[in-house]
């Protein structure tokens, strides 16, 4: 069991095996994963950059139908992501009618009012960020954010982020540097990612302040 589990988490590391093993149903596996890493706060430990890029580069080779596996993985990302902020959005009324010691209400109806206003971008974004793109819908469900509203930035989201790493892995996942360096690049990604989100939130900041002083 244990060593099934390792097989899994690294499966970004061991795809080949799992393709050979499997066959036909490492689509299925593969769309699980995914589901799983976007549509449950508790397995953000998931792969997931990795494991798109890699599945991609294994579609260049011909063991994986590069478009199949493209199409089912954007459903598993929608359909996890839905399900998060569905949870969120069921726990979101309790949260709000009644009073916790251990949450900030007024936090709450900021957020609440952060993700009508920049709610779209957010999750977007946080399709490329580990971590956060698992627990983004789940706070976007309890901030109450309009329903038709995330889905419409949680389909161009996974569309982006899925297309991006799969035709990426294809393209350039067999090249000999990038296999070798591949965790580094995968790095550089969420940097690249990060560093514009981190410095739109600290503008904001400063720009509130600067409000708030006058």
């Amino acid at each position: 069991m244990a060593e099934f589990l390792n097989l899994v988490l690294n499966i970004d590391q061991s795809l080949g095996f799992w393709v050979a093993q499997y066959g036909a149903w490492i689509y299925l596996i593969l769309g699980l994963i995914v589901f799983g890493e976007t549509g449950l706060v508790v397995l953000p430990f998931l792969p997931g950059d990795s494991l798109l890029f890699i599945a991609g580069a294994f579609g260049a080779t011909g063991l994986l139908d590069p478009v199949l596996l493209a199409a089912l993985l954007i459903v598993a990302a929608i359909l996890g992501n839905t399900v998060n902020y569905n949870v969120g959005r069921l726990i979101g009324p309790r949260v709000f009618s009644r009073d916790y010691r251990f949450l900030d209400r007024k936090a709450l109806l900021k957020t609440h009012g952060f993700y009508e206003k920049h709610g779209g971008k957010t999750i977007v974004l946080s399709r490329f960020l580990p971590l956060f793109r698992t627990f983004a819908p789940f706070v976007a469900g309890v901030a109450g954010m309009s329903r038709l509203h995330f889905q419409m930035y949680n389909a161009i989201g996974a569309i982006s982020w899925v297309c991006l790493l799969v035709a990426s892995g294809y393209f350039f996942g067999n090249v000999p540097i990038v296999k070798e360096h591949l965790n580094t690049i995968v790095l550089i990604g969420v940097a690249a990612a990060a560093v514009p989100a981190a410095l739109g939130v600290l503008w904001k900041l400063l720009h509130r302040k600067k409000a708030d002083a006058a």
